[in-house]
């Protein structure tokens, strides 16, 4: 079951899904959420690195893809408030916070409530998706099933820009990634450690995978990476 939010006085919806796990593991911890990113990740200079290499442009269409509290698309939208934001999250909760944070600067965007392998946008409907700390999130096969779903409703040409935690620059890193793996997951967090995302777009359909940059933080390597939908030469796919 999906309900989606399109308001900020919509915010009692919740998602029906077994083992749906909050931001930050407990729903407690929600309102630290903030905090602790911009502590631990050097959270302005990665998204506004991740944002930079987007390169947004006026009226196209936007969609960051898991939005939490909605700090990303924001900050995206100040940088272009000329683009259309939508953004969405599985947790009503966060995205409670992030349309309250929208609306007390008056931000143009349009949060929903959805899941990332089942989408609540038509086929071929965004130019960029913007993505961060998400995919470490997933188990593989919820990792392909997004990635399907992104083909789909990125128009021919569209890019999806990632920025998450990757292959560790050092041992260091390796070791303080630790806690994020306990707290999220050791198999779906491995498949990032062992740098298998990019390649799982690749082998998807996108072509063009790259890798953008990276910032070594408090939890570890991030890695930012783009990709490209062809063109042409390929049907919108179909959810696996």
């Amino acid at each position: 079951m999906r309900r989606r939010l399109s308001s900020s006085t919509d915010t009692t919806c919740k998602v029906d899904q077994k083992g749906y796990v909050p931001a930050l593991g407990f729903r407690f911890l929600t309102p630290l959420y903030d905090a602790v990113v911009r502590m631990t990740t050097r959270e302005r200079r990665f998204k506004d690195a991740l944002i930079e290499q987007a390169d947004i442009q006026p009226g196209q269409h936007v969609l960051d893809l898991a939005c939490g509290t909605g700090t990303l698309a924001i900050r995206a939208w100040q940088t272009q408030p000329q683009a259309k934001f939508q953004a969405v999250d599985g947790d009503a909760a966060v995205l409670s916070l992030a349309m309250r944070k929208a609306a007390t600067i008056g931000a143009a965007i349009r949060f929903e409530q959805g899941l990332s392998y089942e989408l609540p946008y038509p086929d071929d409907h965004f130019e960029r998706v913007l993505t961060s700390l998400f995919f470490h999130h997933l188990g593989w096969d919820d990792k392909q099933r997004t990635i399907h779903e992104l083909l789909r409703v990125l128009k021919p040409g569209g890019e999806v820009h990632v920025a998450d935690w990757g292959v560790p620059t050092n041992g260091l890193m390796r070791a303080l990634f630790l806690p994020v793996q306990c707290l999220d997951g050791f198999p779906n967090t491995g498949d990032n450690l062992q740098g298998k995302l990019m390649p799982l777009f690749s082998s998807t359909g996108f072509e063009n995978v790259q890798e953008r940059g990276g910032f070594n933080t408090p939890l570890g390597t991030l890695r930012l990476f783009s990709a490209v939908r062809p063109e042409s030469g390929r049907e919108t796919p179909s959810r696996p």
